[in-house]
Parts: C-alpha cells; structure tokens; sequence
C-alpha cells in the first residue's frame, strides 16, 4: 500500500471467514501532510450499532472501522479502532496480551469526524451508509513525520454486536478463526 501526500483509494474486502461474512462494502482514502494521517472510510453495512459513548470502551462490538499500524519495524504496533461515532480503542504492544493504552492527551489529538451525531443511538437494524474520518498526528505513534515511513499494518472493518456479525480485511489473514491480532500478515505501507 502507498499512501502518499494525495488521497488514495482502497477497499477492505477480505472476507477471511466465511462464517462471518455480510454484504458490507468498505472503502477508504488514506494520505499524508507529513506530521499528520488522514484516513477517511466509507461503509455500506446491512445494520449499524453504536452503544459505545466514550474512549477506551469495547469499540469493536460496534460497527468499528480499525488500523493497526507497526510504525517501526521492532515488533510494536498500534490498534486504533474506531466506532461509527467517533470513539476510539488505542494500545500498543507485539501481542493481543498486554497491551498498552496510549496517553488521554495522544486520544484527545486525534480529530475524528462521523457522519452520525455524537452519542450512541443501539442497534439500527436496517441498511445504512456512513463515513468516519480520522486525523492522526504522527506523535501518536512515536514519529516525527510520515516521510518516508516503511511500514506494516492491516485495515480492518468489523461489528461484533451486529445481527450481522462479520470481519474483514485489507491484507488477507489465513486463519482458522477471526483474529485482527496477528502481526505476521500485515502488509507493507510505504509513505513518500
């Protein structure tokens, strides 16, 4: 994947479980101004749910967009998932265990934008279209500036509480069972 100082289009639409797959398309621009990356998703899902109110709750029940994101190439990456109003779930770590909640003030400067109100609205049970933008400095993750960046992450997009439980990604991921949390098949981001 490039990202560079222009958008850019992808989809995620690795459907790696069949078990838990629902007719979802999820698209997102994704670009660079140096400190600062800007991802912008856009999703058509068979039923929404935001119960999440705030920061550091269990985002991923929701209709969750997520990137996690190896900075560096030492192991250590970043989850950031956001629900479809806006509240974010950030760590660090090498593993699912024993992550590490980034500080209130690194949550606080990230800009997020929703094409929902604020505040959690349950289970909308009915086809729904919406968008979510994020604006991610790159002090979040312990840089200085995306230039030149190479590094590895995956896009994820799922709803655990959904009717229509399903999980997808960018880069495929071979597993028996759904696991966002695996590192090892990650794909390359490079940043001009």
């Amino acid at each position: 994947m490039l990202v560079t100082k222009e958008p850019r289009r992808y989809r995620i639409e690795c459907s790696n479980w069949p078990d838990f797959a629902a007719e979802c398309s999820v698209e997102l621009d994704i670009y660079h101004s140096s400190d600062c990356l800007h991802i912008h998703y856009y999703v058509d899902e068979p039923a929404v749910v935001a119960n999440c109110g705030k920061d550091m709750e269990h985002v991923w029940e929701d209709s969750c967009v997520e990137f996690f994101f190896e900075p560096v190439h030492d192991g250590v990456y970043f989850n950031v998932e956001c629900n479809c109003i806006g509240h974010i779930y950030l760590c660090s770590g090498t593993g699912r265990s024993e992550r590490v909640p980034v500080s209130e003030a690194a949550l606080a400067g990230i800009r997020r934008k929703s094409s929902f109100p604020p505040g959690p609205f349950g289970l909308r049970n009915c086809r729904t279209q919406w968008d979510l933008s994020l604006d991610i400095p790159a002090s979040v993750f312990g840089l200085e500036s995306y230039d030149g960046v190479v590094a590895r992450g995956n896009f994820y997009k799922c709803a655990d509480a959904s009717p229509f439980r399903h999980y997808m990604s960018l880069f495929p991921i071979p597993t028996p069972r759904p696991d966002f949390h695996r590192p090892e098949y990650f794909g390359d981001i490079i940043f001009d």
